[in-house]
């Protein structure tokens, strides 16, 4: 999922351009930069998890141009760092991708949107309905957030960037129905097992890096 800059409309361009605008400068507004500050090594946590996910966004498998697969991570982000500053890792990530000659600076608020945003709010979305209606257990966590979340906002932005391509002519509907829908569960579980590995690992060795994670809620008492 990597829009090249002759397959979707200019118009859209400039519309995810203020869309993005708009987002970004409400995570930045929200974020506490402070806490970077007074503890370096969440700086450190962060930083290198923008390093390590462009790296994993190298790793792609292509059916069709503009709907490239690879591990988004939007998910884990989330789970680590909250909305905003997951936000702006998957932003860092697409400049990096730029920066490689990967991406076009043409698309990259729309890729933000669509490969980012999209994902990190069903990601929110589920946290915040499993927090609210579920039962307050470790396991609950890291299954329906680290797991069902990470596939559900992996399905949510593939289908996402397949109807925009449909609507932009890009692609037909058979086209779609044939090359790309099939394979989207091949997409959604690498994702949902990586996130949910890495979510379990981080719970078990290093939980103050998941800032979703709180120790009282989940484990003590249980």
């Amino acid at each position: 999922m990597n829009y090249p800059a002759d397959m979707v409309p200019q118009s859209w361009l400039w519309i995810a351009g203020v869309l993005y605008a708009v987002a970004l400068l409400l995570a930045i507004r929200q974020i506490a930069w402070q806490q970077y500050l007074e503890q370096p090594h969440r700086a450190h946590v962060f930083l290198g998890s923008s390093v390590a996910l462009i790296l994993l966004w190298q790793i792609t498998t292509t059916r069709l141009p503009g709907l490239e697969y690879h591990y988004l991570g939007a998910t884990l982000m989330t789970l680590m760092f909250g909305w905003q500053r997951a936000l702006i890792v998957i932003s860092l990530v697409l400049l990096g991708l730029i920066y490689n000659g990967s991406s076009d600076w043409q698309t990259y608020p729309l890729n933000v949107l669509v490969m980012g945003l999209t994902p990190i709010l069903i990601s929110t979305g589920i946290l915040r309905l499993a927090e609210s209606r579920l039962p307050h257990h470790v396991f609950i966590y890291i299954f329906i957030n680290g797991f069902f979340g990470a596939a559900l906002a992996m399905a949510g932005a593939a289908s996402l960037a397949a109807f925009l391509l449909l609507i932009a002519g890009a692609y037909s509907p058979d086209q779609l129905a044939y090359d790309y829908f099939p394979y989207m569960p091949l997409m959604m579980f690498p994702e949902a097992f990586i996130t949910g590995m890495f979510t379990t690992i981080l719970v078990a060795m290093r939980p103050e890096w998941i800032e979703t994670f709180d120790d009282a809620r989940y484990i003590q008492g249980k």
